[in-house]
């Protein structure tokens, strides 16, 4: 039964697992365990966990710790699961590997039990579109199928026998502890520099994310980032998204003047029957359809599910038109990768793209951001913590401005911009200096738009 293992049972046993993080994985992962009659132990290292009290309720016969790992704890037990936003490289469990005891996360967990093929979808930017449109083009075939990961539901609560394709966004956090995946289809969509605050460098990154290869049958490729393709080692043929359509690729092709998307040199869809916004996401599109067509799902599906696709909220999402200007909420554009995106796919030269951006830079190098700054004619409006950082970086090439709050941008760039003009909330900064996530973030900012749409 759920929660009824006595303590002293859990240390007598030799199976005794470790689950580290009570937030939402480890919950999970402590329900799976339960339901699985498997002894374990749980631990944080937060001092007071937000839902301690609820862990506490869940699993009244189970050891908590909170605060600094012990390792005398993890020395004492067959396996340790850890949830994806403790570091590996923490002392504690640094010590217990030495010691010879494996350490998973709950996508090692759920591969070992999974039944149903999976596709695998990871990157910098644009996973949760892709995973999303791709679950939405198997529903859309009548697959009874499953979607989430780091998107959504937990991959554990996800488990059930009458499944037939997992949709898995997994992020580079869990695949650091993923030994093999053996996914019927598998990508990376894209790499740009993210979380430089948790890896050494942009190697130690990039490796975490080419672990998804690892057993796959199938391989879909960015070919316009060469850091997505896999090592030789994998063995398995490619299959290539982005840019002119090509045999053996999904790209784009002209036909009497109208661009489509397309299969090898088959046209496929109208770029223009796309509902999502961008150049970025016709990218989105064309990697949604090689991996649905890789993992089987019918083609007529695919287009269908494709053509009704509106995205995702908070991912270059539009808000509302003030005076011929458009403003758009890119909210979950947390990293420099993501925030180029959306600017590549708004940009409409001559007319002008305000770009509000700032917040928790994450020790990302904002010169990067600045050619297509130039390029697309865009005016920066900075919000946040790291806002001199940006400002700094990008240096006189850049009209900047800077604002104290979120609403104070949005009236700003208002101010500023002229019909034709856009305006694009896409912060290339994680937003917990500020806010409560990326989420409030994003309300805030559709919030502050609609009260001068009213006004």
């Amino acid at each position: 039964m759920r929660g009824t293992f006595a303590v002293s049972q859990m240390i007598a046993t030799s199976n005794l697992k470790a689950i580290i993080g009570t937030g939402i994985t480890g919950l999970s992962v402590a329900r799976f365990l339960a339901q699985q009659q498997q002894a374990f132990v749980l631990l944080d290292t937060r001092d007071n966990p937000p839902n301690l009290a609820a862990v506490q309720a869940e699993f009244p016969g189970v050891r908590v710790e909170c605060g600094a790992l012990n390792a005398e704890t993890l020395l004492a037990c067959h396996e340790i699961i850890v949830s994806p936003g403790v570091a590996v490289a923490t002392p504690a469990l640094v010590q217990a590997r030495e010691a010879g005891i494996p350490i998973i996360g709950d996508i090692e967990l759920f591969v070992r039990h999974a039944r149903a093929p999976m596709v695998a979808i990871t990157g910098s930017n644009a996973k949760s579109t892709v995973t999303t449109l791709v679950g939405e083009m198997a529903k859309a075939a009548g697959i009874q199928v499953a979607v989430g990961g780091n998107l959504g539901t937990p991959a554990l609560e996800l488990l059930r026998d009458d499944i037939e394709l997992y949709v898995m966004e997994l992020s580079s956090f869990q695949l650091e502890t993923v030994n093999k995946l053996n996914a019927k289809v598998a990508t990376i969509l894209n790499i740009s520099a993210d979380h430089l605050d948790r890896y050494p460098d942009m190697r130690a990154y990039i490796l975490a994310k080419l672990r998804i290869y690892f057993g796959a049958e199938n391989i879909v490729v960015n070919r316009n980032d060469i850091l997505t393709h896999p090592p030789l080692a994998v063995g398995a043929k490619p299959v290539y998204f982005g840019g002119r359509a090509d045999f053996g690729a999904f790209g784009l092709l002209d036909r009497d003047g109208e661009e489509y998307l397309a299969k090898n040199l088959t046209p496929l869809l109208p770029a223009r029957e796309l509902k999502i916004r961008g150049r970025h996401n016709i990218d989105n599109a064309l990697a949604a359809l090689a991996l649905g067509d890789a993992a089987g799902i019918p083609m007529a599906a695919m287009l269908g599910a494709l053509r009704e696709f509106r995205g995702l909220r908070h991912r270059c999402e539009y808000v509302a038109s003030i005076d011929g200007v458009e403003f758009y909420n890119d909210s979950k554009g947390t990293n420099i990768g993501a925030t180029l995106a959306a600017i590549n796919g708004l940009a409409r030269v001559p007319s002008r793209l305000f770009v509000i951006a700032g917040g928790d830079g994450k020790g990302q190098d904002f010169t990067e951001l600045t050619a297509s700054l130039v390029a697309s004619r865009c005016v920066l409006v900075l919000i946040g913590r790291d806002a001199p950082l940006i400002a700094s970086a990008v240096g006189e090439q850049v009209p900047v401005h800077v604002a104290q709050t979120l609403k104070d941008a949005v009236n700003l760039s208002l101010a500023l911009a002229t019909a034709g003009d856009a305006v694009l909330l896409s912060p290339a900064c994680a937003s917990f200096d500020m806010f409560k996530n990326y989420e409030d973030r994003g309300e805030q900012f559709c919030v502050a738009v609609q009260e001068r749409v009213t006004l």
